[in-house]
């Protein structure tokens, strides 16, 4: 019998708060919180030692643990602060020229997109977001639609593994299968990926991927992490240039050298994550996935008919994991935000991407189905 009041006592989230939006920050298990306060402790007993001499063989287990729940080589995965930070260390040293083109999505999240619009112009190069049109009827028709936006200009792919606005899983995997042919290289932008779906980076065989820990994987806020295919590691330098460059002491990997260590900060989020993937070993959680996915899924057509909308694509697990997104007419979407929240203590967000408003609830171990009532209820009595 699956308990969500356990896990809903693992959490420290307010008893007071119907919490949907597990898709934008996350949240950490107490154990997992607990096990970055005694990193933090551990390095504050005696800084000097602690980073001078532990810190590397630290970040290489949490790098080891980290690569075998992703199934790549620990050398080819970095610690980074979030998704942004990695997209912004491809996009600075990509090495596009003047006519070059990247393609993506018009679904993308608005900081990468914002981040590849400010390297394409400084160089010359064009951001392509190309359009894809609602409802999406099968996984053929979005390589479809994609695809097309495919010239021979297109230098690199930079695609959501999950969408943030719409909560799309995209077929990445067919998409790295095409470009692979053409000989374009792969970015997936993995933010909602790990833990809310399996990620294996091996089969994928994405030439560069990102994604949050700090999210669907239940680390403390600050863990993400960036992989990039040996063969192309040379390729990008890191935004901080500090002691791994020129190296007194270099390693085997000069990725890791220049990545890993960015000067004194708090490196316990990064610590911690084998805690968070120990935690999610220990409570089944391919069993917790297919609980909140099917509970997303079952509600998934009240939801559109109460909204009058359409859904994006269809409900099945080749599109829909723990995130669903329904349009929504409403001219100011964080009023209505505040108002579910203030009114009804109900978190969960109401955005707006390009011209349109998505209200998106996300499921995770201690949601129930008494609070996707909550949400259906208000809606109701708020008149949409």
């Amino acid at each position: 019998m699956y308990d969500a009041l356990f896990f809903k006592k693992q959490f420290l989230l307010r008893d007071d708060i119907t919490f949907l939006n597990f898709g934008s920050f996350g949240a950490t298990p107490k154990p997992v919180f607990e096990a970055s306060l005694r990193w933090q402790t551990e390095l504050e007993r005696e800084p000097v030692h602690f980073i001078t001499e532990q810190l590397v063989p630290h970040l290489k287990a949490a790098r080891e643990s980290l690569a075998g729940f992703l199934h790549c080589d620990a050398d080819d995965v970095v610690y980074v602060t979030n998704p942004s930070y990695a997209v912004n260390i491809i996009a600075k040293s990509f090495d596009l020229q003047e006519g070059d083109e990247v393609l993506a999505t018009n679904l993308e999240y608005g900081a990468c997109d914002r981040t590849w619009t400010y390297y394409c112009r400084r160089k010359g190069a064009v951001y392509v977001r190309q359009p894809i049109r609602f409802p999406i009827a099968s996984k053929e028709d979005f390589m479809e639609q994609f695809t097309a936006g495919i010239t021979p200009k297109t230098k690199l792919i930079f695609i959501s593994h999950i969408t943030s606005s719409t909560g799309l899983r995209l077929p990445v995997e067919e998409i790295c299968a095409i470009a692979r042919q053409r000989n374009i290289i792969t970015f997936i932008d993995g933010a909602h990926g790990p833990a809310q779906v399996p990620v294996d980076l091996s089969a994928m065989d994405a030439d560069i991927y990102t994604g949050a820990c700090h999210k669907w994987m239940l680390a403390p806020k600050g863990a993400s992490f960036l992989y990039v295919r040996r063969s192309l590691q040379d390729r990008f330098d890191p935004l901080v240039v500090s002691w791994g460059y020129d190296s007194a002491m270099p390693s085997h990997s000069r990725f890791l050298d220049y990545h890993q260590l960015q000067g004194t900060k708090d490196y316990s989020a990064f610590l911690s994550v084998p805690d968070a993937i120990r935690f999610m070993e220990q409570h089944d959680w391919p069993a917790v996935r297919v609980h909140c996915r099917t509970l997303v899924q079952d509600n998934a057509a009240r939801f559109c008919s109460l909204l009058k909308a359409e859904p994006l694509a269809p409900v099945n697990d080749g599109f829909i994991a723990q995130l669903y997104s329904i349009r929504i007419s409403v001219q100011e979407p964080e009023k209505l935000h505040r108002l579910l929240y203030e009114r009804y203590n109900i978190q969960v967000p109401v955005m707006q991407h390009e011209d349109q408003c998505y209200l998106r609830y996300s499921i995770q171990a201690f949601n129930t189905q008494e609070d996707l009532d909550k949400l259906y209820i208000a809606l109701q009595s708020i008149g949409l």
